[in-house]
């Protein structure tokens, strides 16, 4: 395996092709090892992963905590490295309950002030409201954020989950790095509008839920139980016929990466990669195993044969049910 680099939008950093979502490692997907939730870390920035991942809201802060751990016990080379993206904004309850989000300029700043301690850095190198606020402009979250890289203690604006009259609101205010937004091979919303407007604005995009929560991994099952905390005890995909019918996809695609010797997962971060310079897939792993699986997808060519068939086997809009229950689907913009 050979890492690649490429770099989010016209004004972003120099990132490693594949970047680690660390959501699971605190929160929605049950209990993780925490010792080896750190020993993925290290191995990620091992491997030349340098693009980590993070929401203060994952885990009320646990999860900063986790990666400023893991950076501090890491060797210096890899430690400076790491670039940290977050996402903040997200409001919770000690129930674990969500209740909107805040893009309020004094927020953004409290947030901020919050992760830089619990990350353990001096600066973030990319940051962003993980949904828009629907009673604050985009001008004023992303002009706060703005004040934030004038002075030193974030290097790059990113946005997370906007539609394209938001990312061209936002553009306009100050120069944006990257969107984070959910694309995989049965999430192609983006490809309508969004895409096109990022790639016009020189924009990059960081692809989380390039596996669909596992559902698309090959190694999700129909009889799997899962455990108390899982999101995707409520995710539509996961339920009932819907179900049924995503992992029949799953079933195409199999046949498709045994023709290629990859793994399901493999063939789809690979196609992930072949949308685009422009795009970086977040995997998330939080085992070394499942990590090492993901990184294999580096050294999966498709070629135009292989791309047909993958889009004959998931054509779009083939998967049943929504990517997020109702409630969380009214705060995403599309």
């Amino acid at each position: 395996m050979t890492m690649r680099t490429r770099t989010l939008g016209t004004t972003g950093p120099q990132v490693s092709a594949l970047g680690l979502g660390c959501m699971g490692m605190s929160a929605l997907y049950g209990e993780a090892d925490r010792a080896e939730s750190i020993a993925t870390l290290h191995a990620a920035l091992e491997a030349g992963v340098t693009l980590l991942d993070t929401g203060d809201f994952y885990g009320m802060g646990h999860n900063e905590m986790l990666i400023g751990e893991a950076l501090r016990a890491a060797p210096a080379a890899r430690r400076e490295q790491a670039l940290v993206s977050v996402k903040s904004g997200a409001l919770r309850d000690p129930d674990g309950g969500w209740s909107g989000y805040d893009g309020r300029p004094a927020a953004v700043k409290n947030f901020a002030a919050y992760s830089l301690q619990r990350l353990g850095v001096d600066h973030i190198d990319v940051y962003r409201i993980a949904r828009l606020d629907p009673d604050v402009p985009i001008e004023e979250t992303v002009g706060a954020i703005a004040e934030l890289v004038e002075k030193g203690y974030v290097r790059h604006i990113g946005l997370s989950e906007v539609g394209a009259e938001t990312i061209r609101r936002a553009a306009a205010t100050a120069p944006i790095s990257d969107l984070q937004i959910e694309y995989s091979l049965i999430s192609r919303g983006i490809e309508d509008e969004i895409l096109p407007t990022t790639r016009e604005l020189g924009i990059g995009i960081t692809a989380y839920g390039v596996l669909s929560r596992g559902l698309i991994s090959g190694h999700f099952t129909a009889d799997r139980q899962l455990g108390a905390g899982d999101f995707r005890a409520m995710s539509p995909r996961f339920q009932g016929d819907n179900l049924r019918h995503n992992l029949n996809l799953v079933e195409a695609l199999r046949k498709i990466a045994e023709q290629k010797g990859a793994s399901v997962a493999q063939i789809a971060i690979a196609w992930v990669l072949s949308r685009g310079e422009d795009i970086v897939p977040l995997v998330g792993a939080r085992r070394r195993d499942r990590l090492t699986e993901a990184l294999g997808a580096l050294d999966v060519t498709l070629d135009a044969a292989d791309l047909a068939a993958i889009e004959e086997a998931v054509p779009p809009g083939a998967a049943a049910g929504d990517r997020y229950p109702a409630a969380q689907m009214a705060h995403v913009e599309r």
